[in-house]
Formats: structure tokens, sequence, C-alpha cells
């Protein structure tokens, strides 16, 4: 029997959507199940990108820190990468061209996917989202996040491709974070143009999906989900 695949999944996007902020997860507990992934932070201080077992935090400011095992995540998806396709990237292609050629190789389209993209970017623009206080709309505070273009970067993509049946969970599509090889510029990726590099697609045969079931505020929330769809399609 093949060796199972599973994305660990914490909290729900709706829910953070929804301003509730507080980390209730540490690193140090996330790492356990999965080695590259994406997320925020407590009091969503920025992207969380984990690369090859280790976790980072893209703030605002353009800082890059390599986050300590009993820091807290609010919300964040991991999984134990292991590539089923694998091709060379030789020609510039863009976001959306690269995104095509990685779909053709999808086996349906109801299944989730780990991606991890590696090589030279000639153009990679993110953004950062800034600190809030709980219980402001994330909407509301992505109206006024930082974002930054840089050229000619060496570097990886991590992220998380999902269904559309699971939008509002996740966000239907690719979620993707970038760090720089040399740890010094990342953040959630809005579009790039990439040069040459290598692209791995692994396949996920499970969710687990985990709950901060201590939080009483999470379990009493009162979330308007159809909105909370909306706001998924504004901010992300």
């Amino acid at each position: 029997m093949s060796e199972i695949t599973q994305l660990f999944q914490y909290n729900t996007l709706g829910a953070l959507m929804s301003g509730l902020y507080e980390g209730t997860m540490t690193i140090g507990e996330l790492l356990k199940h999965g080695d590259l992934g994406i997320g925020t932070l407590d009091s969503i201080d920025g992207e969380l990108i984990i690369l090859d077992g280790k976790a980072y935090q893209a703030k605002g400011d353009k800082t890059i820190t390599e986050l300590e095992e009993d820091v807290r995540v609010p919300y964040a998806a991991v999984v134990h990468h292991r590539a089923e396709v694998t091709f060379k990237q030789r020609f510039a292609a863009t976001d959306k061209e690269l995104e095509e050629r990685m779909e053709s190789y999808f086996d349906g389209q109801n299944l989730f996917r780990s991606i991890k993209i590696e090589g030279l970017f000639s153009k990679i623009h993110v953004r950062m989202i800034p600190r809030a206080k709980e219980g402001t709309k994330f909407v509301d505070v992505s109206q006024h996040q930082p974002e930054y273009f840089e050229e000619n970067v060496q570097g990886t993509i991590v992220g998380i491709w999902t269904p559309k049946m699971f939008h509002g969970v996740s966000v239907a599509g690719y979620h993707l974070h970038f760090i720089s090889d040399d740890h010094t510029f990342g953040g959630h990726v809005l579009d790039f143009v990439m040069e040459n590099g290598k692209v791995e697609i692994g396949a996920i045969d499970q969710l687990n999906q985990s709950f901060p079931v201590q939080d009483r505020k999470f379990l009493f929330a009162d979330l308007d989900i159809e909105e909370l769809k909306k706001d998924i399609d504004i901010a992300e």
C-alpha cells in the first residue's frame, strides 16, 4: 500500500476572515504535521512560509524572520510534501502560464495539491497582511496591506491548490507564498514571471481539518458564510 499524504489545516480561512486572529497553535506543534505550507501569525502579523521543515514570517516592513517553536498561529495549512510530478521550466512564463501547465498534470479537479516552485524570477509581486486587532474584518485590513516588487531574485514558492468545493475552508485555487534563497524577501504571491527553474506538484490523499476547540471566541462565533466567501474572493 502506498504512503498516504495528508494535508493538515488548522482552523478555516473563513474564521480568519471574520476577524478571529488570536494565535492558538504553536509553530512547534504545527511542524509535526508537515514540512511545507502557508498561513499567518498571531494578530495576522504577516505571512507564514514553511519550507523544508522551517517556519518563516514575512512582515510588511520587508523583513523575514525564522520563527521559534513557541510562536502561535491562528490559521495554517501544512503537508509533508512528496512530489508526484516534477518538471523543468526552461523558458520564461507568467504565473498564469505556469498554472495552466501545472494543471495539465492534475488527475481531476477535486483533490488538493501541494506546490513547490524553485527558480529564478525576473519579477515577483507580493503582499504582507499587516498586524490588526481581533474583530477587524480581514477584507478591510487587506485594502491597506503593503505590496512589493522584486526583480531577478532566486527563491522558492510554496503553497496549496484547493478544489472549488472547499472554498471557504481555504481559498479555491492557488494560495502561494514566496521566500528568496537569501531570506531577505518574501510574502503572499500576487503575480510573477519565472525565467527558469523546477516545479513540483504533490498529490494529497486526505484532509485533516483541525479546529481551536479550546477557543470560546471560535466556538461561539456567528459567521455569515456567504459574506465570508465574498470577502475571500476580494482579499485573496
